[in-house]
């Protein structure tokens, strides 16, 4: 793609972005792109309206870059999009530089120029940049802008390193974010190093590693060790309280249902015995049959008369009385009253 490039030795917005997502962004000192024709200076109104037409505007943004965070991503975003049209350099310190003028760093200066190249609004990246940008140095790289925040950085025996770029005109201000540094990463780390350490221990790397005394070594892998337990523990209560828990649940289901099984097996009882139950009703419905069955109906006062045959006349009524008689005193007796009282039959006939 290099070989397509304008006589400015860029790719166009467009290619540029493409490549950005596709692959890492290229170091200065090996691209083939090289920026041969004048460059005419720019003011920030012309380069926000996206002026000149046939080149991109080149912002330059530096620094260190160590334990490269989401605030060094923001801060870049901010230099890519300043204008429509851009093209983002992105100048890192070196170590003995950075030693010299900073401080210590956690990453060398390899891995933080790697790291900015897979950053995705980097368009190049310039190795060894250096401390205090110098007009051959921005005539080298034709850089039309440089973006920084805007707080003065009192660096190298100045009060703010950016000054004469600020009195160039050629300084465009971006925003810090505010939680996040690598300073802040480190004081994290330095307050927690107990923890790191003991970490690190489980996951294999030695004393000697980590710079821990034989004493310390033993006190956290014995921390480790009482750690572990009370994961155990926490892990048991917790079981425990999941149990506890369901057991609850399904007794409240027992109880809502027992209580609904009652409910309807107390409308049922009172339904059947209740005041006005089926079973009242066919109690009086049995009691009622066993009454008639037990007491009939009385026969009638009069009764109908036998018809009689007209030649003979109706038959005197007598009224009977009781006669004292005296038990037989023989079988014979006992026979001879039986006749006497079938012959008197015979003569009412």
């Amino acid at each position: 793609m290099s070989h397509h490039a304008s006589e400015y030795g860029i790719l166009s917005s467009r290619v540029s972005w493409v490549w950005t997502l596709t692959a890492p962004a290229p170091f200065a000192d090996e691209t083939n792109c090289q920026c041969r024709a004048p460059h005419e200076k720019l003011t920030i109104a012309q380069a926000r309206l996206g002026t000149p037409a046939d080149r991109p505007v080149r912002v330059y943004a530096d620094g260190i870059f160590d334990l490269f965070h989401s605030g060094h991503a923001r801060a870049l975003m901010q230099a890519k999009t300043l204008f429509p049209n851009s093209y983002l350099l992105v100048g890192v310190c070196s170590d003995d530089l950075t030693h010299k003028f900073k401080g210590f760093t956690v990453m060398n200066e390899a891995e933080r120029y790697e790291a900015l190249r897979h950053c995705r609004y980097v368009d190049e990246v310039i190795r060894d940049a250096p401390w205090t940008l110098t007009p051959e140095f921005l005539e080298k790289h034709k850089i039309d802008f440089v973006a920084h925040d805007d707080i003065p950085y009192s660096s190298a025996g100045s009060d703010d390193v950016y000054k004469h770029i600020k009195e160039a005109g050629m300084f465009v201000p971006t925003q810090r974010t505010e939680g996040i540094s690598t300073s802040d990463i480190i004081t994290r780390i330095v307050r927690d190093y107990d923890v790191y350490a003991r970490r690190n221990l489980q996951r294999g790397y030695t004393a000697k590693e980590l710079n821990v005394s034989f004493i310390n070594e033993k006190r956290y892998r014995f921390q480790n060790q009482v750690d572990k337990m009370k994961e155990k523990v926490k892990n048991v209560e917790e079981r425990s309280k999941e149990f506890v828990n369901r057991v609850e649940e399904k007794s409240h289901d027992l109880i809502q249902k027992w209580e609904e099984k009652s409910r309807e097996f107390i409308g049922n009882f009172l339904e059947l015995f209740g005041p006005d139950g089926a079973w009242k009703q066919m109690f009086q419905e049995r009691s009622s049959r066993m009454l008639q069955a037990l007491s009939p109906k009385q026969s009638p006062v009069s009764s109908p008369t036998r018809s009689r045959s007209p030649s003979r006349s109706p038959s005197p009524t007598f009224s009977w009385l009781p006669l004292k008689t005296s038990p037989p005193s023989s079988p014979k007796a006992a026979s001879a009253s039986i006749s006497s009282m079938s012959e008197g039959d015979e003569d009412e006939k």
